[in-house]
């Protein structure tokens, strides 16, 4: 992945500060005392533990703050002239980039550009952590910016293309300490005297203060969050129940995540549960390139109410349990031996909590409140969400997802939608996988893959047939031969019927890699906390530590001496590849759907019908990971020659790259 892409289609760069669902490691525990005053020696007043600020979600990049610190320690000479040298490289390239972009080469522009902010990000140095680095970034990030105001079409189109990861709403809510008036927290009062709950409810200022936010400026985060509980309640409540905590910690999840799989927060905490990836393997939830349990609902809620119930027998409080599952048992524990109280309100009064910590209680107290007292807070009008029923299927072979959906006239993001812990386009390569698809099409499933050899399930394909088309344009479009698909399909040459289901042997790799890792464009900055690991960082946020090493110039697993690091967050490929594979084909075959269309005869016809509807026979093809010159160029019957000729004899591919295709006449 190539940074520069992320800096073209970005308006600013952010600090990350670490906080949110982070649930550290585990620490030695302490004895926990009853709520209550202990001996005045032991609960005399300290230092109060500074509160974090919160900012905004990964997916916002605000601009970098100028004021940050600059590392405090004086370079030595030699440093220092290693510093000089990374400013002179990339500024060499930066002007280098304005005189391509001024001289037309918009391509070899965007490349010097690239290379300009590799040289500073790709040192041994922290751009923060010396003045010069830090203005030379800045400077060419803003000069990028200024030529590339708001980004490109190009990059607007991948962007709404691509299914991206949701932010996390308790990053929102737990950034602010809303206040309230008497007369919403008398009404909260009232309503809880007549509210049944397993999970101990009492009203404070600041449970108050909630409501009112929930109330008004926040209510769309409230309400749709309530409506996709409907997917999942009937699932999660009988697993809370069986692991024998209160049910109602259902809505820690509707805080935490809103009941998005997808939901990640700015510290990497992940799906409706929000586990870190080290708490997370400690629960039984794995994560690979492939998959990710934390994004499987039922599989989180287990290993949440787990978590919950041990946190419950180390503190003997749920409270006191909910602050620990947000920032991690040792900083509760810390809390209640700085102080000697066992009490969250104590802690919370004393000041000894993190401030997201102390905000969280209260949020997951209003939103109980409110949700078991629809009718008071005007949330009867909420329509629920219903679960979507799915047959289950136990695999132990790779299949693309397109093939599954080919099979069961399903699309590819409804097959997504069931299955979220997926974070590819197909299955794992090993091992048994149980695959999620539509209700009732097990047997269909099932049938339609008995069809397609094994070792062929990654590439593969089914083929509805429109009227009009025949065997060589379906060949054309899926980059394969007439006879190959006449040999899979037993045909003999005939007419094809409409509607007729073919199945379509298209050779390995020629419709794209599903191994490539798909990345958000915009950059993600992360602050380095006390213990993080390059392994850790990259388990937290779902990509590979050979990755975050490429992107920050790291080596080994150490991150001493890093104070922030740059990161892209994973997404699924999503509709993307088919988007493009379907424009791809949409371009290169004729309208023929149609009854009444004359349907073309050979391959040289398919190219006439294409040429007589533009007077220019020429098409634009969008530069995937894995492509090369002679594929591309294969792949619509022209010449490497011809290929950069047209594009101004580019050297050097590169995915997202627009290319123009003249075609031969």
């Amino acid at each position: 992945m190539r940074l520069v892409c992320l800096y073209l289609r970005t308006t600013a760069v952010a600090f990350l500060i670490a906080a949110g669902c982070a649930c550290h490691s585990a620490q030695k525990p302490v004895t926990v005392l009853p709520p209550g005053k202990v001996p005045a020696l032991q609960a005399a007043r300290r230092t109060p533990v500074p509160t974090q600020t919160a900012e905004p979600s990964v997916t916002q990049i605000p601009e970098p703050s100028s004021n940050l610190a600059s590392g405090g320690a004086q370079e030595s000479s030699q440093a220092s002239d290693s510093i000089g040298e990374v400013v002179a490289r990339a500024e060499q390239q930066y002007q280098t980039g304005l005189a391509n972009y001024h001289g037309g080469k918009q391509d070899e522009a965007k490349q010097n550009f690239d290379s300009a902010l590799n040289e500073l990000l790709g040192s041994k140095y922290d751009v923060r952590s010396d003045d010069r680095l830090g203005k030379e970034f800045e400077r060419i990030v803003q000069g990028v910016n200024d030529l590339y105001p708001g980004g490109t079409a190009e990059a607007d189109v991948a962007q709404e293309s691509q299914q991206k990861s949701e932010p996390a709403p308790i990053d929102v809510t737990n950034g602010i300490t809303p206040s309230a008036d008497a007369r919403t927290k008398a009404k909260a009062e009232a309503d809880i005297k007549n509210t049944r709950s397993d999970l101990p409810l009492m009203m404070t200022d600041q449970v108050a203060g909630y409501i009112a936010y929930f109330s008004n400026r926040g209510r769309g985060i409230l309400e749709r969050a309530l409506a996709r509980s409907g997917r999942y309640r009937d699932m999660m409540l009988p697993i809370l129940k069986e692991e024998g905590v209160p049910q109602d910690l259902i809505y820690l999840a509707q805080a935490e995540s809103g009941f998005h799989p997808l939901a990640v927060s700015r510290v990497g905490a992940r799906g409706i549960w929000q586990f870190m990836g080290s708490r997370a393997r400690g629960y039984g939830l794995s994560h690979s390139m492939y998959v990710d349990d934390r994004q499987d609902p039922e599989k989180s809620t287990r290993a949440a109410a787990r978590h919950l119930k041990d946190l419950y027998n180390q503190f003997g409080d749920w409270y006191l349990a909910m602050a620990a599952y947000n920032s991690g048992p040792g900083t509760v524990q810390a809390a209640v031996k700085r102080t000697g109280y066992a009490d969250f309100w104590e802690l919370y009064n004393r000041n000894v909590l993190p401030k997201e910590t102390k905000n969280y209680v209260p949020i997951i107290l209003a939103v109980t409140i409110m949700a078991k007292n629809p009718s008071q807070y005007g949330l009867d009008d909420v329509a629920m969400e219903h679960r979507a029923d799915y047959d289950t299927v136990t695999i132990n072979y790779p299949v693309d997802l397109r093939l599954v959906a080919d099979c069961v006239g399903a699309t590819v993001s409804e097959l997504q939608d069931l299955n979220p812990s997926l974070l590819r386009l197909s299955t794992p390569r090993t091992g048994a996988f149980q695959l999620h698809i539509p209700a009732g099409s097990k047997n269909e499933y099932e049938s339609a893959i008995a069809a397609i050899p094994p070792e062929m399930r990654l590439w593969w394909r089914y083929h509805q047939v429109h009227a009009g088309e025949t065997v060589v344009s379906i060949a054309h479009s899926y980059h394969t031969t007439a006879k190959q698909i006449e040999e899979a399909n037993h045909l003999d040459g005939g007419e094809l019927e409409a509607e007729a289901r073919l199945v379509i042997p298209v050779a390995p790799g020629k419709h794209g890699s599903n191994d490539a890792a798909t990345y958000a464009r915009r950059i993600t900055r992360y602050k380095v906390r006390r213990g993080d690991t390059v392994q850790s960082v990259a388990d937290n946020f779902g990509v590979s530590a050979q990755q975050l090493r490429r992107w920050n110039g790291l080596r080994g697993d150490s991150l001493h001496g890093r104070r922030v690091l740059a990161l892209h967050l994973p997404i699924s490929p999503s509709a993307r590849d088919t988007e493009v594979a379907s424009s791809r084909a949409k371009v290169k075959r004729p309208k023929t759907e149609t009854a009444t269309a004359k349907p073309p005869t050979t391959k040289s016809s398919e190219v006439e019908s294409v040429i007589s509807k533009s007077e220019t026979p020429v098409v634009h093809h969008k530069v995937r990971s894995g492509e090369t010159f002679y594929s591309i160029a294969n792949a619509y019957r022209t010449t490497v020659a011809a290929l950069k000729r047209d594009n101004r004899n580019i050297a050097v591919l590169h995915p997202g790259m627009i290319l123009r295709i003249q075609l031969a006449r």
